[in-house]
């Protein structure tokens, strides 16, 4: 379970933005593990997590396909590239875009640049498999930030995901989201076939991140 992969969204939580978002960066990187811990910031925040947690893998939450020029209010991924992003989030349930949007920001990116693809079930999940993203996520919206794990509430939909996908691509990496929030929940979705998991409030919420993120990789 080394390989195991840990995606903490800091999506715009008071406790996750800012000045706290780099302090959550220091406490992320600090952790001793084994498993591959990352941290999806707001573009507004990257370049300061950056510089707060050297060594700590850092995305952002979105970006868009577009080229140099009269752009207002879209987020480029050459920007986010230099202010040391090395991966992005796409399509998550509270920005949703269109396949088209995925597949023009794939053209985009340079190689080795990580974009986890988020999708809702298993069709979407097939779907974006298709276009070859770094990691396709499901996430059922409807236990997105509830206190019930996709792997216990639904652990079909994440089975089901994994072997749709390596389906269609042996190349895509799998990762379920959705009220993840124990070492028992992340150690049960690598057993449902995924390569890690996909999470915000479990860690940006807690009265105590270093303990919850301790606790998240114990069983790896």
């Amino acid at each position: 379970m080394s390989d195991c992969i840990v995606v903490v969204n800091f999506k715009t939580y008071q406790t996750a933005h800012g000045a706290s978002a780099e302090e959550l960066a220091r406490v992320m990187v600090s952790i001793e593990t084994d498993a591959r811990l990352v941290a999806a910031v707001s573009a507004l925040d990257l370049s300061a997590v950056v510089a707060a947690a050297p060594g700590l893998e850092v995305w952002c939450q979105h970006l868009d396909p577009i080229q140099f020029g009269s752009n207002t209010g879209w987020a480029h991924p050459a920007t986010a590239i230099e202010r040391g992003a090395s991966g992005t989030l796409i399509n998550h349930a509270e920005h949703k875009i269109s396949l088209e949007h995925v597949a023009a920001l794939l053209e985009q990116v340079p190689e080795g640049f990580c974009v986890c693809a988020c999708a809702a079930d298993v069709d979407e999940a097939r779907a974006l498999a298709a276009l070859e993203p770094t990691f396709v996520a499901v996430e059922p919206p409807e236990l997105i930030g509830g206190d019930v794990s996709v792997t216990s509430a639904d652990p079909v939909i994440v089975s089901g995901t994994a072997a749709a996908v390596r389906e269609v691509s042996a190349n895509v990496g799998v990762l379920c989201g959705a009220g993840v929030k124990t070492g028992g929940d992340v150690a049960k979705a690598i057993e449902l076939g995924t390569s890690g998991v996909l999470l915000a409030s479990g860690v940006t919420k807690a009265e105590d991140p270093r303990t919850a993120l301790d606790d998240l990789v114990s069983e790896l």
